[in-house]
């Protein structure tokens, strides 16, 4: 297995897109084998800048990603973009595939497009998602654009990954209410009032503009609330230069590497939470632990046995 890793890890390091999309299939997968493969491509990771778009279902966020997508490959980057889909019931894929979404640059060899299943699970798709962004940096795409469906909690922990959060909206009623209630305001960096074209479009942007200034006014970035038509592109280029201008205020400020160090720290803690809920699920179901609750309920403790998994002072199933 060790030549397997080191194998596609070098195929990976020379940019090879299948490689690439292997790796990200085991991440998705929560293959074990993924973490020695991370191991390996370690050095060539971390500088990659990722931004982030999300929003309500229909806002317009894969037609405004194309268009972002097209000037920043006129700059000469190199794009991985991960677009994360609302999953299937029947099958756990990703219903919205990505060559239906950016058929563009389905075909553009520095771009690579991967859909992302949620499939149910929050702290799986948040650490398939921060791992993928890593093989693309790996692989050599030095932007990494994450879309995401909408703005639940789900879309909330997936977004902790960028460095720059840019929240879209629409001239629809509710959908400012929606972004405060969802709490998307504390990661947004940038706001977005796409349509433009529709009415209400100048009211919403007002109350997004007003928002801010009463709830960001003393930040060091107050995020600007910029108004785009995708269909014409319209307000796209100021939206590109509000991107530019806050990557680089962050990393000037210092701001860009506390992010990185506050992710970095939830995602240790999310690997210890994953790995200590597996060994419980694991003594729960076979050992002394197993019998245990097969006695009398009203003699069981909780918390004592959730000691003894988190301690390892629980005996495994004998062969």
């Amino acid at each position: 297995m060790q030549m397997a890793h080191a194998d596609l890890a070098e195929r990976l390091l020379a940019g090879d897109v299948r490689a690439l999309a292997r790796a990200i299939r085991m991440a998705e997968d929560r293959d074990p084998e993924v973490a020695g493969l991370l191991r390996r491509v370690r050095g060539r990771a971390g500088s990659a800048t990722v931004v982030g778009v999300t929003g309500p279902p229909g806002s317009g966020k894969s037609t405004l990603c194309d268009q972002l997508i097209e000037r920043w490959r006129s700059q000469g980057l190199k794009i991985g973009v991960i677009a994360v889909d609302p999953s299937s019931p029947f099958t756990g894929g990703a219903i919205l595939g990505d060559r239906v979404r950016m058929q563009r640059h389905a075909t553009d060899t520095g771009v690579f497009i991967r859909s992302m299943a949620a499939r149910g699970h929050l702290g799986g798709l948040a650490a398939a998602a921060r791992e993928a962004i890593r093989l693309m940096d790996a692989a050599g795409r030095s932007l990494c654009l994450l879309e995401t469906v909408g703005v639940g909690q789900s879309e909330l922990e997936v977004m902790q990954t960028a460095d720059t959060t840019v929240v879209v909206t629409t001239p629809v009623a509710g959908d400012a209410v929606q972004i405060i209630k969802a709490g998307i305001l504390e990661i947004a960096d940038v706001f977005v009032v796409n349509k433009a074209d529709l009415p209400g479009a100048a009211k919403i942007y007002r109350e997004l503009r007003d928002l801010v200034r009463q709830t960001k006014g003393s930040a060091d970035w107050q995020p600007p609330v910029i108004m785009t038509s995708a269909v014409s592109a319209e307000g796209v280029e100021e939206l590109v230069g509000a991107i530019d201008r806050h990557g680089e205020l962050i990393a000037a400020s210092g701001e860009l590497e506390r992010r990185r160090v506050a992710r970095l720290r939830a995602e240790v803690e999310a690997i210890v939470i994953e790995r200590a809920a597996e060994r419980a699920r694991r003594a729960l179901r076979e050992g002394t632990m197993k019998q245990e609750l097969e006695g009398d309920l009203r003699d069981v403790d909780p918390y004592a046995l959730a000691e003894r998994i988190l301690n390892g002072h629980v005996k495994e199933a004998a062969g």
